[in-house]
C-alpha cells in the first residue's frame, strides 16, 4: 500500500494511491499519517477501508504531493554506508555505523523547491532508502526483531553542503539541516510491497546526467542491523525518520566536483518507491520553506 499526503504546505490531505493510479481520500480514517496513526496501526485500517470501498476518491487535478509523513520527531543519518561512497570521498570503511541527526525540519515535499543556502558554494545530492519507523524501538534484542518496527520505506534526498559540513565544523550536522534539505517521498511504501530492502536499485540524475546508481545489496551494515544498532543508544518512535546512507556518484567525489547551482534540477529513484524531482534555487530571506 501506498501512503501519502497531497495539498498546499502545512493543509496537507492523507491518501492512498491505489494500484489502479487513482488518489483516494484517507480523511474518514485519519486526519494525518503521523507518528500516533502509524503506532495506532493506521495501516491496517486504511488497508480495511479500502477494501470495504469507503475511501471516496480524490479529483482536484495538480494536487502538490507533501512529504508522506507529517513533521518526523526525529531523524537519524548514516552516513559512509556504502564502500563506494566511503572509496570516493577518500574515508576509511567504517566498522560501526557513523551516525548523525538532521533537523526534522528539513523534511519537505518531493517535489518541492530546495533552497542553496547564502553563501553555499557547494551544495551536493544523496539520494537514500529512508525507512520509517512504525513501532517504538528500544534496546532491541537482535537484528531480526527490527524490521517488525518498520511502518514503511521512501526516497530520501539527504542533501548536503560539503564546505558547511566538512570545512566549518568538526560534526557534520551544519551541512545536513540547512532548510528544505531533506526532501522525502512521494509515497510511504508499506513493508508488504517491499520483500527485502536489500534488493533495491537507486539511481540520481543531475540535469538529465545520470550520477548514482547503486543497490541497496552494497550496504556496510542493513536496514535491519542500522535499527537493531540504533536501538541501543536512542529510542526510535513512531513516525521517525531512518535515512540510511547513499551509494557512490555524489558532487563530492566527482571530477571537477560539478555541485549544484541555481536552476539545476535533480530527479532521484528507488525500485518500488517511485521517484522524486526537485528544482534548485537561491534562498532568499523572503522564502518560507
Amino acid at each position: 500500500m501506498k501512503l501519502l499526503r497531497v495539498g498546499p504546505a502545512g493543509h496537507e490531505v492523507p491518501a492512498v494511491l491505489t494500484e489502479d493510479g487513482r488518489l483516494l481520500d484517507l480523511s474518514p480514517v485519519t486526519v494525518e499519517i503521523d507518528g500516533r496513526f502509524l503506532a495506532e496501526d493506521g495501516a491496517a485500517r486504511a488497508r480495511a477501508a479500502l477494501e470495504q470501498g469507503r475511501l471516496p476518491e480524490l479529483t482536484a487535478p495538480g494536487l502538490r504531493v507533501g512529504a508522506p509523513v507529517a513533521r518526523p520527531g526525529k531523524v537519524v543519518c548514516i552516513g559512509l554506508n556504502y564502500r563506494d561512497h566511503a572509496r570516493e570521498t577518500n574515508a576509511a570503511v567504517p566498522t560501526r555505523p557513523v551516525v548523525f541527526m538532521k533537523d526534522p525540519g528539513t523534511v519537505v515535499g518531493p517535489y518541492d523547491r530546495v533552497q542553496i543556502p547564502r553563501g553555499s558554494v557547494k551544495t551536493d545530492w544523496e539520494v537514500e532508502l529512508a525507512v520509517v519507523i512504525g513501532r517504538r524501538a528500544r534496546y532491541l534484542d537482535s537484528p531480526e526483531e527490527a524490521l517488525g518496527c518498520v511502518a514503511g520505506y521512501a526516497i530520501s534526498n539527504d542533501v548536503s553542503e560539503r564546505e558547511f559540513q566538512l570545512e566549518y565544523s568538526g560534526q557534520w550536522d551544519l551541512g545536513k539541516s540547512c532548510e528544505t534539505f531533506n526532501p522525502l517521498g512521494p509515497w510511504l511504501v508499506t513493508p508488504d510491497e517491499i520483500t527485502d530492502p536489500q534488493r533495491l536499485r537507486l539511481t540520481t540524475e543531475v540535469n538529465g546526467v545520470r550520477r548514482q546508481h547503486g543497490t541497496t545489496a552494497d550496504m556496510i551494515f542493513d536496514v535491519a542491523y542500522l535499527l537493531w544498532y540504533l536501538s541501543q543508544y536512542l529510542v526510535l518512535e513512531p513516525g521517525d525518520v531512518v535515512n540510511t546512507g547513499t551509494p557512490a556518484g555524489v558532487a563530492l567525489g566527482l571530477p571537477g566536483q560539478p555541485y549544484l547551482r541555481p536552476g539545476d534540477t535533480v530527479e532521484l529513484g528507488i525500485d518500488g518507491l517511485g521517484s522524486q524531482r526537485q528544482t534548485f534555487a537561491a534562498a532568499r530571506k523572503e522564502d518560507r520553506p
